[in-house]
């Protein structure tokens, strides 16, 4: 069976002598190029718009992600390259048009083994996109999985290129790798840690996008917005990106937030240290004051009468407040503390509640807070452990209790060296 060339060759004119195999040559290179150029726009332009058209009408989402990570339009690349491939067994099955038909498949074979491993890779991220519209994809990501499959992909393509144009088999060139074990161990360093840190996050769901994390040996704290194969990209509260490698998160320590998010509330803990000199016990007159705070009122009534019951029992005996059921002051602010906390309506009643004294040192008597906000948005947060802050200070005179603080200048302006002490 005669093939295109041979047909081209016959039907030019006999007078062009020893010159009709350069004119079937040129005819020949003009039909492979014009039915490529055909191939092309045949693929792109009806059979890609007929395709996207389909996928804009169909009701599933998958086949959109193919569209939009450009799936088919990478695919339609190959149309040329077979058409080339195809050309190059027209030509005569001998000697002197061997070394051609050859070349043109070996470039053929290049041309569909990049774009091949092109369309593969636009496919993996259309799996990325697909996978990410489900919610299990926040606590088990698959992005460096792909991204490691796409590095081995890449090396495998590279082997394939270079034994098309050595003309050795891919199997010669894997059994040499072995003697350059050690500079791909080195060069790919990074994504080897990355991928076997990253196998240890997914396994343990240590991070995932979204979570609030905090890295002091990378002066990152805010949100994970990228888990990559070889990086976590953290948006700072400042808005700037901070990238740490993903193995540092095995390697060193950091702080995930979403225990708190998951839970409902918000930590509260603050404290201020109270001037041991102002704790005693509450006079009578304190408690009438305190008689009018509607939060330990009753509280304010029981002590009175345990006091009158206990004077009554003991006429005639020289009052000590130490033998008395009288409370201290320093109590009955923590008691108020525990009041106005339990009736504020941001305070959880479900979570850890804590109003404690802690160990005294030589600043004073620390008196912890520790309570959950049920608002976790930073801005509410904020304000609510500033308003019972706030509110603390402000009342605690009434206790006739006083808070330390360090002396400042305002304080020795009112000193007076010569005056008795006592």
């Amino acid at each position: 069976m005669l093939n295109l060339f041979s047909l081209i060759v016959e039907a030019l004119p006999s007078a062009l002598g020893a010159n009709r195999f350069f004119v079937a040559h040129g005819l020949m290179a003009c039909l492979v190029i014009l039915a490529a150029v055909l191939a092309n726009i045949v693929t792109r332009k009806y059979l890609l718009t007929t395709v996207g058209m389909i996928v804009r009408k169909s009701q599933t989402n998958w086949d959109d992600s193919l569209l939009e990570h450009r799936v088919f339009h990478r695919l339609s690349h190959l149309a040329p390259a077979i058409v080339l491939y195809m050309a190059a067994g027209l030509y005569p099955n001998t000697p002197d048009f061997t070394f051609l038909m050859t070349g043109l498949q070996r470039l053929a074979l290049l041309y569909m083994t990049v774009f091949s491993i092109g369309v593969v890779f636009a496919f993996f991220d259309a799996i990325q996109a697909i996978y990410g519209q489900y919610d299990i994809s926040r606590s088990r990501p698959i992005k460096g999985y792909l991204q490691a499959i796409k590095v081995l992909l890449a090396c495998f393509t590279l082997v394939l290129i270079i034994s098309q144009l050595t003309e050795r088999s891919p199997l010669y060139l894997l059994s040499g790798l072995g003697a350059l074990t050690a500079v791909l161990l080195l060069v790919f360093k990074d994504p080897i840690l990355g991928f076997v840190a990253g196998i240890q996050l997914a396994s343990n769901n240590m991070v995932r996008t979204g979570d609030w994390i905090a890295v002091p040996n990378h002066s990152a704290d805010g949100d994970v917005v990228d888990v990559s194969l070889t990086t976590v990209k953290v948006q700072n509260w400042d808005k700037s990106i901070t990238s740490i490698p993903i193995y540092a998160l095995v390697s060193d320590s950091f702080t995930n937030w979403r225990g708190m998010l998951e839970s409902g509330g918000r930590r509260i803990k603050r404290s201020f240290t109270l001037d041991m000199r102002s704790i005693g016990f509450a006079e009578d007159t304190l408690l009438e004051q305190l008689l009018t705070l509607d939060l330990i009122g009753p509280e304010i009534i029981i002590s009175q009468a345990a006091l009158a019951a206990y004077k009554a029992e003991h006429v005639g005996k020289t009052p000590n407040p130490a033998n008395e059921p009288r409370p201290t002051n320093v109590r009955l602010f923590r008691e108020y503390t525990t009041a106005y906390l339990r009736a504020h309506h941001e305070i959880s009643d479900e979570m850890t509640f804590l109003v404690r004294l802690l160990q005294p040192d030589r600043n004073g008597l620390p008196m912890e807070i520790y309570v959950f906000c049920n608002d976790q948005n930073w801005v509410a947060f904020e304000k609510v452990q500033s308003e019972i802050m706030e509110h603390m200070l402000a009342v605690l005179p009434q206790f006739d209790l006083r808070i330390f603080q360090i002396p400042s200048g305002h304080d020795m302006e009112h000193f007076n060296p010569q005056a008795p002490s006592g």
